[in-house]
């Protein structure tokens, strides 16, 4: 079974999930909620790739969305690690005090 994605309406709701996603991580100053924004940017960009592989009849998005969720699980992995690492060095997850950092 072959299902057609229209490209107009997969494009929209990938840019939307973009923008949402950097409105997200030029908004909040929470740490963790950032990591979630940029998560959010790079599942709308893995989407339009779905939706492009499928206006061209190709697996070669679908290929690419693997690739892109692999890059945004080794990120995940990293930034919570550096999420923890933070979070016991400095006791806030806030990124205005951290940004004021000495040394």
């Amino acid at each position: 079974m072959n299902a057609y994605i229209p490209l107009v309406s997969g494009l929209m709701l990938s840019t939307l999930l973009f923008l949402i996603g950097l409105i997200g991580a030029l908004v909040r100053r929470n740490f963790l909620f950032v990591l979630l924004a940029l998560e959010l940017m790079t599942n709308a960009a893995a989407l339009a790739f779905v939706v492009g592989g499928s206006r061209h009849g190709s697996a070669e998005g679908q290929a690419m969305f693997l690739l892109a969720i692999a890059a945004a699980a080794v990120e995940a992995a990293v930034g919570l690690a550096l999420l923890v690492a933070v979070y016991r060095r400095q006791g806030t997850l806030d990124l205005d005090r951290l940004n004021r950092m000495k040394g």
